[in-house]
């Protein structure tokens, strides 16, 4: 029992590490590019990530926005607050739990209504993932367990080519 512990504690501190053992190049901006290869189909995997501005309140860890991009194409754009949300406040049309949320790209306000996956992270619209790679100003509040909490990134400077290439996207106007 205590050799199964000792296991998997090895394989949590071993996953832990394993995206600090990534090398990310910067992509721009505050903007950073982390590529590797599917071993089995030889696909480039490209991830952009983007630390925001401010840390939430009682937090030791910055929110972070991700594109994840694999053969091409964005296959995933999330919100990860860092930080422990609220519950899903709404079901999605299929019923998959969602939390609405109100983003400011540049000088306007939308409310979007984003997947909650797990209490982890928040995935976004491609809509939403189009906007911000063009975009100067991004803020996004969220619910938190006691009050709404509010993300601030800045994301201009990203190599919009980059993006085009590992992604198939191009910025959009709100």
């Amino acid at each position: 029992m205590k050799a199964l512990r000792f296991t998997v504690a090895i394989m949590a501190i071993m996953v832990a590490l394993a995206p600090a053992q990534e090398n990310g190049v910067a992509a721009g901006g505050k903007w950073m590019r982390y590529q590797a290869e599917e071993k089995m189909t030889g696909q480039q995997r490209v991830k952009f990530a983007l630390p925001a501005d401010n840390y939430l309140d009682n937090s030791d860890r910055r929110p972070e926005v991700t594109l994840f991009c694999v053969g091409g194409k964005l296959k995933l754009a999330d919100f990860r607050p860092n930080f422990r949300m609220a519950g899903p406040n709404r079901a999605s049309f299929w019923g998959r739990p969602q939390m609405r949320v109100t983003v400011r790209v540049d000088n306007y306000h939308t409310n979007r209504n984003w997947n909650w996956v797990n209490g982890d992270f928040l995935a976004m619209d491609e809509d939403t993932a189009r906007q911000l790679i063009g975009a100067n100003i991004f803020k996004v509040q969220f619910i938190t367990k006691d009050d709404p909490q509010i993300a601030e990134f800045s994301p201009a400077g990203l190599d919009l080519g980059q993006v085009r290439k590992a992604c198939g996207l191009k910025p959009e106007k709100p």
